[in-house]
């Protein structure tokens, strides 16, 4: 883990060691910015973990000064045969959208969480800003659940627009966004 300061965080790029060393962390912190009930927890680890191992996988943590873990954000390399993936060109191509332009080669921000005590700080934007450094993708990919939000704002913000609007994935009764952008971010 090599650290960089940034106002009241500390920024690292985590290996899938320490992120596994990390993972309960992270998942209370992601149940808390969620508003998830508490067994989500252990529903979402071993997925967790399956994501880690991935092609192409990078996570940044930020950090408070005694370690605390601040937020967390990581992705991967999106592929055919992943579920995100096939659930979202089901959509694109239903919709009426260039499954093609988009999924062809892309990024895929799987979660981006910052504890909500430390929101509204910057700690989310940087994280975005690292997690995407010097990727060589096209595009970068996530998804939302739609409504006002910070995290719609800081999407808005740093260029995503929108690729798919009120989609439902299967098993999940909220409508979600699927947005998008060109890399590198800049």
């Amino acid at each position: 883990m090599t650290a960089m300061s940034a106002g009241r965080a500390h920024f690292a790029q985590l290996s899938g060691d320490e992120f596994r060393a990390r993972l309960r962390e992270a998942l209370d912190l992601y149940v808390t910015a969620m508003g998830y009930p508490a067994g989500t927890a252990e529903q979402r680890a071993p997925m967790w973990l399956t994501h880690a191992l991935r092609e192409g996988w990078r996570c940044i943590g930020a950090f408070a000064d005694d370690g605390r873990l601040l937020g967390v954000a990581y992705g991967y390399q999106g592929r055919p045969g992943q579920w995100w993936h096939e659930q979202v060109r089901r959509g694109l191509v239903d919709g009426g959208v260039d499954a093609a332009e988009w999924l062809a080669d892309y990024f895929e921000l799987t979660e981006i969480h910052v504890h909500p005590e430390n929101q509204a700080r910057g700690i989310g934007e940087e994280l975005l800003r690292r997690v995407l450094d010097g990727l060589p993708y096209r595009h970068v990919l996530l998804s939302t659940p739609e409504g006002p939000s910070r995290a719609w704002r800081l999407y808005r913000r740093t260029g995503f627009v929108d690729v798919l609007r009120h989609y439902h994935f299967a098993g999940d009764p909220r409508p979600f966004a699927i947005l998008g952008r060109a890399l590198p971010l800049g």
